[in-house]
């Protein structure tokens, strides 16, 4: 999956847009992900040590599993909102010129919730791992009325 769809399932945009690019996608059960770390970024700019910010490991994950359950016709006109993060552990700093790899595992799935299991690698080794729990909510974008005049 090309950036242009990505940009046509999920609303995030520059800045906070974490995924470039959807390298497998198993609806409803697996996908990858691939974001590319550069010292462009505008959060790298707020510090003396260029360092990804973890959070953002943990938002990148959380869009993959949102490509992967909106891409899901029965999921078609919701939004996905995070509900809980789970044991999380970070074991390696990312950094300008990583490719962060992020593989996500449905572990639970519902038409109004659902848990995913990530781990997220550069260069093979795991630089970030844990679970997060989701909600998916109709989209006020999708299903609004018009006001009366």
């Amino acid at each position: 999956m090309e950036i242009t769809q990505i940009m046509a399932t999920i609303q995030h945009r520059y800045p906070m847009l974490l995924v470039d690019r959807m390298l497998e996608m198993e609806p409803g059960v697996r996908a990858v992900g691939v974001k590319n770390v550069t010292a462009n970024e505008e959060i790298m700019g707020f510090q003396s040590v260029p360092v990804f910010p973890s959070v953002l490991i943990v938002e990148h994950a959380a869009q993959i599993g949102c490509i992967l359950v909106l891409t899901m016709p029965e999921n078609a006109g919701k939004l996905g909102l995070f509900a809980g993060i789970e044991a999380v552990e970070f074991k390696k700093p990312v950094v300008p010129g990583d490719q962060l790899i992020t593989e996500i595992t449905v572990l639970r799935l519902s038409s109004r919730a659902g848990r995913i299991q990530f781990v997220s690698r550069v260069d093979g080794e795991t630089v970030a791992e844990g679970q997060y729990t989701f909600l998916l909510i109709p989209d006020p974008a999708t299903t609004a009325t018009p006001s009366a005049a």
